[in-house]
């Protein structure tokens, strides 16, 4: 592990300076995806700046009746609020299917949007990788990868997003607010991460050297009627190989307003609109559940060992739709 330097900042400004003033420096939440990547090599940075102690811990409803989530409020607080809990229940759902309890209590919500791919060869510094050393290649197309993308992947990365929260804060429209050196940003999260595109090594688009502040969700009455379903190779935490974040009206049988999110199928986390836009203002039945699915899945490709994700999130969206349909009644 390469010898690092470490500084705690006291405020936002402070800690952006720290990072300006170090073309090396990264900044540190709870650590549990960077100080991973630290170990194997992955990440090298020579200064972190620990950001965990900003006062930025705070969740708050907006005046339009939404909510704002501070960047380091931590997974176990995100979850346990009452008012996720009763206006996001999936964003709650989410949070407790992402990890263990101990993992809950460290990472943080700004951390979490940040935390890097899964995909072994990205984990092995002995193994090209696009998104590690851009140009050396994606071995995952030719070797293994039946947990790699099927949507909106390309010749140079099929890498899947990690993220659980990250998917149902999608669905949700949520906004990520920024900091920088010249100023406060916003970013749509459906515009946050970058399309993996020839330059899978780029993965958000926030400027260099920002500071994520927090998480904004616009008022969404949807919202309250909703879920997260997450398939796993174990019944222990791990990684998703599918999930979705789910959330519908339905009055007298009809689709009013449906929200959809697709996780562990794409490099960022998938806002299933074609699906949605299949929906509103048709029956809410099982037939046309999978006609919406099959519709957003229209654009899959999966490579050799991974087709079965197509069925799988196909499944999902008609069990978790039609369990939410049948709450609705």
């Amino acid at each position: 592990m390469k010898e690092f330097a470490y500084q705690r900042a006291v405020d936002v400004p402070g800690a952006l300076a720290l990072l300006g003033a170090d073309p090396d420096a990264r900044f540190l939440g709870g650590g549990t995806n960077l100080v991973d990547l630290m170990k194997t090599g992955v990440e090298r940075p020579g200064r972190l700046v620990d950001v965990r102690e900003l006062p930025l811990d705070g969740i708050e409803s907006t005046q339009d009746g939404g909510l704002r989530i501070g960047a380091t409020v931590t997974n176990s607080d995100l979850a346990a609020h009452p008012d996720v809990r009763r206006d996001y229940p999936a964003l709650t759902q989410a949070v407790l299917a992402g990890a263990s309890g101990q993992l809950r209590n460290m990472a943080t919500v700004g951390g979490n949007l940040l935390q890097r791919t899964r995909c072994g060869y990205f984990a092995d510094v002995s193994k090209p990788c696009n998104k590690r050393v851009p140009g050396s290649g994606c071995p995952a197309i030719e070797g293994e990868h039946h947990n790699h993308a099927i949507l909106g992947a390309s010749d140079h990365c099929v890498a899947t997003h990690p993220s659980d929260l990250g998917v149902a804060l999608t669905a949700f429209d949520a906004v990520v607010s920024y900091e920088t050196v010249d100023g406060p940003g916003r970013l749509p999260l459906t515009e946050f991460y970058l399309p993996v595109g020839d330059t899978p090594h780029l993965e958000t688009a926030l400027p260099p050297g920002a500071l994520i502040t927090g998480v904004t969700l616009p008022p969404s009455p949807v919202a309250a009627n909703s879920r997260y379903r997450k398939v796993r190779e174990r019944a222990s935490y791990a990684f998703a190989i599918g999930s979705i974040a789910a959330a519908l009206d339905v009055r007298d049988g009809v689709v009013q307003d449906v929200r959809l999110a697709f996780g562990a199928v794409a490099s960022r986390p998938w806002r299933a609109h074609t699906a949605e836009r299949a929906l509103i203002g048709g029956p809410a039945d099982a037939a046309a559940f999978a006609a919406a699915a099959d519709a957003e899945l229209a654009a899959a490709r999966p490579l050799p060992h991974n087709g079965y994700k197509v069925t799988l999130m196909r499944n999902l969206v008609i069990a978790v739709l039609s369990e939410l349909a049948e709450e609705a009644r």
